[in-house]
């Protein structure tokens, strides 16, 4: 697929330089109007001008998935929003360093994400990407040659680890839709499974991706950064680590300590048993949730189920953990709406997240009908205890 109109000037040394111009006339408060006219007055082409003003976007907007270095890297509109968070990359790179594999095909590099951290972390690089331009953008922000061609015909001789992350979204820059069916990935799931038995292979997928599909010796590993559920990861060979066929890794960058956290096992661990409500109510992480291990983490915490098959925990005392929100349960309400719109009214409660499991409600929808006004604030959990539907009023704990 060709360059957007417009855009394979940002590959040249004259864009670079206008691309930085631009930045820097935004930094100094220009808006983005005062940019266009800025670039129109210097005889820039409309569309090489369209491009500039994107890219400054797309870079701003870029901070969030890779920090500072966003401001040295090119992106495309469905580049940036398929590539993977710096923090989760480095988190990949560190397991191909080791188990020691040292020259790593990244085949579906995109922007060239994954690649960056395979050299931070001292590893040959090998990357390769089916999109011309995109290869282009990669081969721009990595300083390396990209093989711009099929994943599934790049040679394999010189490698000893392969990276996988299979297009999971129509062809384009921009405006891409998601594909649903993993038949239709590329490169495809059956090369990628095939790989896997020749070589350290490591697969990135989608947070929902079917549980049903994975193969028996992957180690399956759910990602979340900051709460948000990222990806799932499947690791082969000695990429896979012995004993482990669950893992919920929990990164926060944020944090001043190393803000990663990780559980795992040999298997899903089964549920605890239901207990009645008590004092403490504990949200699991989605990567817990998925990876099917809210029993380990009850085990660790001393909780019991809310009810049969919601994915809340409960328990009489405190705990700080990285692996579930905790919440104080202040007092229950009444679940029926009237009475609970009282009951909020009475306790002046004017600001209210509401958080919700095994009740066919729509948060948004009910706060409009709520009709909330009042200087107090807190936590409505709705949600069902021992099969009855509950309403709990609740404060976040902090830590």
């Amino acid at each position: 697929m060709p360059a957007p109109p417009g855009w394979a000037a940002l590959l040249a040394p004259r864009g670079a330089a206008r691309l930085a111009e631009l930045e820097q006339h935004l930094r100094d408060g220009a808006s983005l109007d005062d940019a266009r006219r800025n670039l129109r007055d210097q005889g820039v082409p409309a569309e090489e001008t369209a491009a500039l003003l994107t890219q400054a976007e797309l870079r701003a907007k870029a901070r969030a998935k890779f920090g500072e270095a966003a401001a040295h890297l090119l992106f495309t509109p469905a580049g940036l929003e398929q590539a993977t968070r710096s923090v989760v990359a480095e988190a990949h790179a560190q397991r191909f360093a080791a188990a020691g594999c040292r020259v790593v095909g990244d085949l579906g590099c995109g922007i060239g994400a994954e690649s960056l951290a395979l050299q931070a972390a001292g590893i040959d690089a090998r990357p390769v990407e089916i999109n011309p331009f995109t290869a282009a953008v990669a081969e721009r922000n990595l300083g390396v040659p990209v093989w711009a061609g099929d994943a599934e015909r790049f040679p394999l001789d010189e490698l000893d680890g392969v990276f996988l992350d299979p297009a999971r979204r129509t062809a384009g820059h921009r405006d891409t839709r998601r594909i649903t069916r993993p038949g239709d990935y590329s490169p495809g799931l059956d090369f990628a499974f095939g790989l896997a038995e020749r070589l350290p292979t490591g697969v990135k997928l989608g947070p929902g991706f079917d549980r049903g599909l994975i193969p028996d010796d992957a180690e399956a590993q759910w990602v979340s950064v900051d709460g948000q559920l990222v990806e799932t990861g499947l690791w082969f060979g000695r990429l896979a680590r012995p004993g482990v066929r669950r893992s919920a890794l929990v990164l926060r960058p944020r944090e001043e300590e190393t803000g990663t956290h990780e559980l795992n096992a040999a298997a899903d661990a089964p549920d605890v048993d239901v207990r009645d409500l008590g004092d403490y109510l504990y949200e699991p992480d989605g990567a817990v949730i998925r990876a099917r291990l809210i029993g380990e983490l009850a085990d660790r915490i001393g909780a019991g189920m809310l009810g049969e098959g919601i994915a809340y925990l409960t328990a009489d005392t405190p705990h700080r953990t990285p692996f579930a929100a905790g919440f104080r349960i202040l007092e229950r309400l009444p679940a029926g709406e009237k009475p609970l719109r009282r009951a909020l009214a009475a306790r002046g409660i004017g600001r209210l997240e509401i958080k919700k499991r095994g009740v066919p409600i729509d948060p948004a929808e009910l706060r409009r009908r709520l009709r909330l006004s009042g200087p107090n604030g807190g936590t409505l959990i709705l949600t069902r205890a021992r099969g009855r539907h509950v309403a709990l009023l609740a404060e976040r704990l902090s830590g």
